[in-house]
């Protein structure tokens, strides 16, 4: 009897043990599954960039090539991974002035300095239907190129991302809540740029900020979004002119008026004012648009106001601000004086390609200066899903009261991604 209840014993075990081992063979070849089985990504773009502008620099010629690659892997348990490697390379000898890291300080500026870097690597878990990354990652709050506050400057070939913890969750029907703290910014400028009065030399900016936004698309006129960016700049020249606290509201929607015509329609507003050491007056911006869509294009008049007293402006330092105030890039940061921003849109399609035009007139907001024009048109093309061409061309005009520097800028670039 004792020799049966042993036996007994035993075989429990085994039987234990052979239900276990299995079990965590099976969760060894699943791990090893998300880890081996993800996806890979490639993207190459050549670009060639001209300058000119009507001062004392030499006209810019700059031929570069960005390069990515990227592994994401499957998820386990929720968790996966992704890492993102980045390359800047100039092809060509170097006409131009690559944002002060190329000791060619007589060409006019293309923003594009040479460098290879890790531009994400995040840790994410997905559950609950919230998304949680931590790590150096890409932050956005609207679909391309709209990143008005935080964006990637995805139109230099270096790109900005941030090392950070973002949130972002989906619990309530037609509800986006995302939250971010920033720790750094991996910014555009590379290991040797510096960003202008920030003075950032190992390309960082050391921040501790934090990002709220709540989007809503139940509405029956548009897509509701608040907003709160609170920026703490930490290791910067003067933190006081860059920490700011942003608060806004926006409205975007469109209207069916028949089966080929829409109208659309956006109205924004937003208060600015110091936040932790920052120093400034609050400064308001409001944006109105109002346009139609009719067979395929888009045609809409826009007005932009960046307040600004002659000391203090509205500014949005992390986003994307070339798809702002004209692609000639003179008025990536606001003027002391602020600006108004009046311009006609027109999006089109032509033989398959996407075109954009856009016509400029800008002023100040403080003393009401003209501050010139600008007109800008593109045309790109896509094809088989993964490779592109484009063309696109900036004129601006500057006003002898305002003090602008006349600039024209072109570009021709082709892209494959995977």
């Amino acid at each position: 009897m004792p020799q049966l209840k042993k036996l007994t014993a035993l075989t429990l075990i085994a039987t234990g043990l052979s239900s276990f081992v299995p079990a965590t063979a099976q969760a060894e070849d699943a791990f090893m599954e998300a880890l081996t089985g993800g996806k890979v990504s490639f993207s190459a773009r050549a670009r060639y960039e001209s300058v000119k502008q009507d001062n004392a620099l030499d006209d810019a010629d700059a031929f570069t090539l960005r390069t990515t690659l990227g592994y994401k892997t499957g998820a386990f348990h929720g968790f996966s991974g992704f890492v993102e490697f980045e390359d800047v390379s100039h092809l060509g000898s170097d006409k131009f002035n690559a944002a002060g890291t190329n000791g060619e300080p007589g060409y006019s500026i293309v923003a594009d300095p040479e460098g290879t870097e890790v531009n994400q690597a995040y840790l994410a878990y997905n559950n609950f239907d919230t998304t949680f990354k931590f790590g150096r990652q890409i932050i956005t709050f609207r679909d391309a190129p709209f990143h008005r506050y935080i964006g990637t400057v995805g139109w230099r070939q270096n790109w900005q991302t941030f090392d950070a913890l973002s949130i972002v969750n989906k619990s309530l029907p037609d509800t986006t809540l995302s939250y971010a703290y920033i720790d750094k910014v991996q910014t555009i400028f590379g290991d040797d740029g510096n960003l202008a009065a920030l003075m950032v030399d190992d390309g960082e900016i050391h921040m501790d900020s934090h990002l709220f936004n709540a989007q809503y698309s139940g509405l029956p006129i548009g897509n509701l979004e608040g907003y709160a960016y609170l920026l703490d700049y930490e290791d910067s020249v003067d933190d006081s002119a860059y920490s700011r606290a942003t608060y806004g509201v926006r409205l975007a929607g469109a209207q069916a008026i028949n089966d080929d015509f829409k109208v659309v329609y956006t109205a924004e507003y937003a208060t600015q004012d110091d936040y932790a050491d920052g120093e400034m007056d609050q400064q308001d911006y409001s944006l109105v648009e109002l346009g139609g869509k009719y067979k395929g294009w888009l045609l809409k008049l826009s007005h932009e106001t960046q307040e600004g007293d002659g000391t203090f402006s509205f500014r949005t330092p992390l986003g994307t601000n070339h798809a702002y105030q004209g692609w000639a890039d003179n008025f990536l940061n606001t003027p002391a004086a602020g600006l108004e921003d009046t311009y006609v849109t027109l999006v089109g399609n032509v033989m398959g390609a996407k075109l954009v035009a856009v016509y400029h007139d800008f002023e100040t907001d403080e003393g009401s200066l003209d501050a010139g024009d600008e007109f800008d048109i593109m045309l790109a093309k896509t094809f088989n899903k993964h490779y592109s061409l484009g063309v696109k061309y900036a004129d601006y005009n500057a006003d002898e009261e305002f003090g602008g520097v006349d600039t024209e800028k072109f570009w021709l670039w082709g892209q494959v991604k995977f």
